[in-house]
């Protein structure tokens, strides 16, 4: 596996959309396969958003302050996405909301990881290069090895977030 830090990046959206996929495919009298995909779901998302949040988007930031906005932007929408992760997470695959709910996290996620790829990527890839982006990449893949893979109470990530943005 490359250690280059958007082909990581890039490896978790597809891990992520195929358990999206999936989710969408399974019929709506499977609930307990749609459990374990949203547990999945979780885990990956939860992991995922964590390397960014505490590697890529504080490396970028220092590196490309012209990209600013664009990061402030990705925070907010991971912040929009862990809500919605706690809430499924203290969810059962049969309550009345659980599809609707995991509906609108795929919604969101999948358009903040279009942005990234078609719009964000591409301007990180050209501002740091080849070194840069592989040593983000080590620091992302040490980071994953400790990352957590169910979701933090909504007001220690609000501090963590906070804390980064500050």
């Amino acid at each position: 596996m490359s250690n280059d830090a958007i082909v990581i990046l890039k490896d978790d959206h597809k891990q992520i959309r195929k358990v999206f996929r999936d989710f969408q495919a399974a019929g709506p009298d499977a609930t307990v396969s749609k459990g374990r995909l949203v547990t999945t779901m979780i885990e990956l998302l939860t992991q995922h958003t964590y390397i960014e949040n505490e590697v890529m988007y504080p490396r970028v930031r220092e590196l490309l302050p012209e990209l600013e906005d664009d990061v402030l932007e990705s925070y907010e929408e991971h912040h929009v996405a862990d809500v919605l992760v706690t809430e499924l997470a203290a969810m059962k695959p049969s309550d009345e909301r659980f599809d609707a709910k995991t509906t609108v996290l795929i919604e969101n996620v999948t358009h903040h990881m279009d942005e990234e790829e078609q719009d964000w990527f591409p301007k990180v890839r050209e501002g740091l290069g080849r070194k840069q982006l592989q040593e983000i990449g080590e620091e992302m893949l040490a980071a994953k090895k400790k990352a957590p893979k169910k979701p933090s109470q909504p007001s220690a990530l609000k501090k963590t977030i906070d804390a980064v943005i500050a």
